[in-house]
């Protein structure tokens, strides 16, 4: 019977949608398969880690070590054939159980339990008709029911065992292993023989420890990749969304400004006007009414995405150093005095301006003077001492943006930043259908440029290459060698 999911809030298109068949159970034959040591089937999840599917990519490398294993199996095969003439067995009967164990060795690459089945076989085979040619035989007697071909074989099988299935599997044929070497041994017997049983049971233990051991490694690694894995990508997306609530955080005076205005010229409007009908006072009122549950509802969201740090109520920086909730939003206007503390700070600005300004909405100017600001707090930070430049050109379209830094003349110290600088740039400009770009330039330094178009219309990004030659500035200083050595261009994220 279908079992139909639950509602999301989100409709299906179709009846066929809504109800979803139960997820199958797995089958015994892929149960089977897991237990007999298959390799199983690739997988088409986009979870995987990189590093896994890298090494997977590397499967040629493995063909040396069939050649050394295939090699090794037809010294075991040879070999056995030898030991088996002390038995006194048919030519044909000695060569089959012989290659048996060689067999089983190449076949443990891909099946290692049906090749641990094939050895014990042709072992217990070779041990059983060997069995009547012990009567009689001088002392000391032949190595019985193992021989060293035969343990040697044996133990490379199990030795693939373990480091294929789980423990448990490895451990059942360890236990069949020794039952059948105590069946052989203990109650058939046999007459004149040197006892091999204890010995190889020891060998295939210590085998079987040393391939778990080594198995349970290979599985602690894979899940510590994965986990770093997951925690990256969490981190990630934690980022993305701490930076788009600092800026909805932000964009929440934008909107209760105009939500503002909208009350006061609601309320105002009766009165610029000589005996207004009593229909004009309602729809004014119920505007007015609208307006001011609008601020409510902005200020409940405003509430849910509060910053953490209670110094800090909008998340624009280090405790301390946040704005006051009722401080207004941050504009052009401000770019001067945002540009005297930087120089203050010990950087050389220089402004370029092209075209006049038009009237902005709040959202551009606040995301323009956000992106300014990140900029140059990351050329304060990377590149001390560096020469910064900074053009605004307006146009007919929008707001083009460009910061570029030399490299750095100090000692540039390791950046206690969290890594979130060019990403919330990139988020402010993508909200208004911009975007930004950020590289290093040809003489050490960095660039960030950026486009915010007036009207909200999005327009597509730059293509990847290499940074148009009319971006890159050459500064006097440029030519002197920095004090750390090496340069260190600034980026919002510890590296471009």
């Amino acid at each position: 019977m279908p079992r139909v999911e639950p509602v999301t809030g989100e409709e299906s298109s179709s009846p066929h949608d809504r109800a979803t068949p139960a997820p199958p159970r797995p089958s015994r034959v892929r149960h089977l398969r897991a237990v007999l040591g298959a390799t199983p089937r690739r997988r088409t999840d986009t979870t995987r880690p990189r590093a896994v599917s890298r090494w997977r990519g590397l499967r040629w490398l493995r063909v040396p070590g069939y050649v050394v294993v295939c090699w090794i199996a037809l010294g075991i095969s040879l070999a056995g054939t030898e030991q088996m003439g002390r038995y006194d067995l048919s030519v044909d009967l000695a060569v089959v159980t012989s290659f048996a164990q060689g067999g089983a060795v190449v076949l443990a690459l891909w099946r290692p339990v049906p090749a641990w089945a094939l050895s014990l076989a042709g072992t217990v085979v070779a041990a059983v008709a060997a069995r009547p040619i012990l009567v009689g035989h001088p002392l000391p007697g032949p190595d019985w029911p193992w021989n060293h071909s035969e343990v040697l074989a044996h133990a490379i099988v199990l030795l693939f065992l373990a480091l294929r299935v789980p423990s448990r599997v490895s451990l059942a044929a360890l236990a069949g292993t020794g039952m059948a070497t105590w069946v052989i041994q203990g109650l058939v017997g046999g007459a004149t023989y040197t006892s091999t049983g204890v010995t190889a049971v020891a060998v295939f233990a210590v085998v079987v420890l040393v391939g778990t051991a080594f198995r349970g490694l290979g599985e602690a690694r894979t899940q510590l990749v994965e986990q770093e894995t997951i925690t990256a990508e969490e981190r990630a997306r934690r980022t993305l969304l701490e930076e788009r609530n600092r800026i909805a955080r932000e964009l929440h005076d934008v909107v209760a400004h105009h939500m503002s205005v909208i009350s006061i010229q609601a309320q105002v409007a009766p009165h610029l006007v000589d005996n207004p009908s009593e229909e004009l006072r309602e729809n004014l009122e119920g505007i007015r009414h609208n307006a001011l549950e609008a601020l409510a509802e902005l200020r409940r969201v405003l509430g849910v995405l509060r910053s953490e740090n209670p110094d800090d109520p909008y998340g624009l920086g280090a405790a301390g150093a946040g704005s006051a909730p009722d401080a207004p939003q941050p504009t052009l206007d401000r770019l001067d005095a945002l540009i005297d503390n930087t120089r203050a700070a010990g950087l050389r600005v220089v402004t370029e301006i092209r075209g006049e300004a038009p009237a902005y909405p709040p959202g551009v100017q606040l995301s323009a003077y956000r992106i300014v600001q990140e900029a140059l707090s990351n050329a304060l930070r990377h590149a001390p001492g560096s020469e910064v430049r900074v053009a605004l050109t307006h146009d007919r379209g929008g707001l083009h943006l460009e910061v570029t830094n030399s490299r750095p003349s100090g000692h540039v110290r390791p950046s206690p930043g969290a890594g979130h600088g060019l990403l919330g740039m990139r988020e402010r400009a993508t909200m208004l259908g911009g975007h930004v770009t950020a590289h290093p330039t040809l003489h050490g330094g960095f660039s960030v440029t950026g486009y915010l178009p007036r009207d909200g219309t999005a327009s597509p990004p730059p293509e990847d290459g290499p940074p148009p030659p009319d971006l890159e500035l050459i500064f006097p200083d440029d030519h002197r060698p920095p004090a750390s050595g090496k340069p260190a261009p600034p980026t919002g994220e510890d590296g471009p």
